[in-house]
């Protein structure tokens, strides 16, 4: 039994491909996240300057560089690692979070709080990159193509 409906036009202007995974997944969400961050960075930086002057506007800068140094080395360590070994790459973010946090608290107990150091434009500088970053890469996540099966692979043929 045939149909005579008719298929109707076609959908969209060009031929559409088979769609792949995300290529360089950690680098594209590192741009993402970081475009984002410092974006918010210098719309942060503006009224902390006009309200706690110079440095208000660089405590509010440092805060979110800050944070965006402490998530960027995670997706460095995600995509070096997820090149050669994908399913390290998760043990690897947990051994460099705990580096990180042990790493960063070391060097603010050493180096200490400068006498400049606006501390509530810090935190709100932290804060402001902490969400920003988070949201994008929460948006980059649900963009990415994840190839959750492999591909079938090509059988020989036999030679003759």
């Amino acid at each position: 039994m045939t149909s005579n409906a008719d298929s109707g036009p076609t959908s969209g202007h060009g031929h559409v491909g088979a769609s792949g995974p995300t290529r360089s997944l950690w680098l594209n969400l590192l741009k993402r996240s970081a475009i984002a961050s410092v974006s918010g960075l210098v719309l942060c930086a503006v009224p902390a300057g006009l309200l706690s002057g110079g440095s208000g506007a660089v405590s509010s800068l440092l805060g979110g560089l800050l944070v965006m140094l402490f998530f960027g080395i995670s997706l460095l360590v995600g995509h070096f690692v997820g090149r050669s070994n994908p399913s390290g790459a998760i043990g690897m973010f947990v051994a460099t979070y705990f580096i990180k946090v042990v790493g960063f608290a070391a060097v603010l107990f050493v180096v200490g709080t400068p006498d400049w150091l606006d501390g509530r434009w810090f935190v709100i500088g932290a804060v402001v990159a902490v969400v920003l970053w988070q949201a994008a890469e929460i948006h980059g996540f649900s963009k990415a193509r994840l190839q959750i099966y492999n591909d079938p692979e090509e059988k020989e043929a036999p030679n003759a």
